[in-house]
Formats: structure tokens, sequence, C-alpha cells
């Protein structure tokens, strides 16, 4: 393989840069490995409801809208849960750094697989903070009956003891989770694909933060540098980034 030579670098840096650079085109190889294994699951299960939501539909009223509904001629969906419910005066800083991010990429999304943004807030609320954040591109869902995020893991409530024992979860106690859910219609059957699970498993050390690398660009790029990821993590001020 022929390589670039930067100004004034040393033997050295080339032959580190060559061992790394060989490094990063096995990840590359083992990113779309691992992307092959997800598309080729087998059928994941049935719905247990068409659940509803409730979103802006035309002339900017609300309108109610059930999960079949959503995919429009497409086979496949992506449902992120947004970790703003009711009881919170601002969402998830990590949630909405990442949506800040994927806003950009949301404009291109429904050509191959609609994303949809579900948390238990009402419509309203959540379409007027995606104008203060100035996200132009996301599709927003209120789980009205708040069953999809139950049944999906978008908050605790269906966490096993284990998982309750982890985040020391009393009894009564809930919290809001987030987690990209993929799902597929063939015919009138809507099935479960994937679901990011990642982001509950133990986290190696040092490496926080790393729940949304799927999609978030932040992190990809402070991983390019010499100072890394370190303990930065974005505050949310409620306002246009």
């Amino acid at each position: 393989m022929n390589h670039i030579a930067y100004p004034n670098e040393s033997a050295a840096y080339r032959a580190a840069r060559n061992a790394l650079l060989g490094e990063e085109i096995a990840l590359r190889r083992r990113i779309e490995a691992v992307a092959a294994q997800r598309r080729a699951l087998p059928p994941g299960g049935e719905i247990a409801e068409d659940y509803v939501f409730e979103r802006i539909g035309a002339h900017q009223r609300p309108e109610t809208v059930t999960l079949s509904g959503l995919f429009g001629d497409r086979p496949s969906i992506i449902l992120y849960s947004f970790m703003f419910g009711p009881d919170r005066d601002v969402p998830c800083p990590g949630c909405t750094h990442m949506l800040d991010s994927v806003d950009g990429g949301a404009r291109y999304i429904d050509d191959r697989a609609p994303l949809y943004i579900v948390a238990k807030s009402p419509i309203a609320r959540l379409v007027e903070w995606a104008r203060l954040r100035g996200w132009h591109h996301l599709s927003f869902l209120s789980d009205v009956t708040t069953r999809y995020s139950a049944d999906y893991f978008g908050d605790t409530r269906k966490f096993p003891p284990a998982m309750r024992a982890d985040r020391d979860l009393k009894d009564g106690e809930e919290w809001d989770e987030t987690i990209f859910n993929v799902f597929r219609k063939e015919g009138g059957t809507v099935r479960h694909h994937w679901g990011s699970e990642m982001a509950f498993a133990p986290s190696d050390p040092g490496q926080h933060h790393r729940a949304g690398d799927l999609v978030d660009s932040l992190w990809g790029l402070l991983d390019m540098t010499p100072e890394g990821r370190g303990d930065y993590f974005p505050t949310v001020e409620g306002t246009k980034p």
C-alpha cells in the first residue's frame, strides 16, 4: 500500500502512523462486519400492540399516529427514546448533544429508514425544545400512553431486578432511559429488529460516554485528538447551540 508523507515528519512518526493506519483499516472492516451481523439478525418479536403516539401533522395541528403508520413506503423505521419526560425541567444533556449531531443527517434519513424521536412529554413541549435547539430535521413523537416507552426500555419500568439493582432504583422509583430501537414491517406484521442495548452494558475503564458512538460525531471528532474525550461532557443551556 502506498503512503503519503506530511511536511517534516520523522521516520519514526511515519512508521508509527503506518502501523496505526493498518489498525484503522482493520477497525473499519470490523465495524462493517458488526453492521452486517446486525442486519442479518433473525426476525425479532412482533409488537405487543400498535402503539399510539402524538405528532404535529398537516397545517401544524396535533394528530395521533400508530407505530404501524410511521413506515410510509419504507420497510424499516428507527425510534430513539429521548430522555425528556414531563418531570424534567430540561432534557438529558447527553441525549441533547447527540441529537445536535444527528439533526444534520436526519435531513436524508427518510430516503432509507425514517427516524423518529420519542419522549413522554407533550408534543408541544418537544417541538418548542427543537425550536430552541435549532433542530430543523428531526421528527418528534409524544408517547401519549407511555406503554411504548415501558415495553422498549425508554424508561426503567420493565428493567429486570438485577438491572434495577445496578442503578440503585428503589421500589416505585423510575428513570427515563436512552435507546435506539429499529422496527421492520412485512405485510401487516411489525416486528422489533434491533435495540441499542450497549447503552445498558458496563463500560470498560476510561470508555464512558460511548453509548451513542454509532451516531454521535462529537465523540468521533474528539477521538482524533491527542487529548481525546477526557472527562468532557457537554451541558444543556436550553438555547440554540
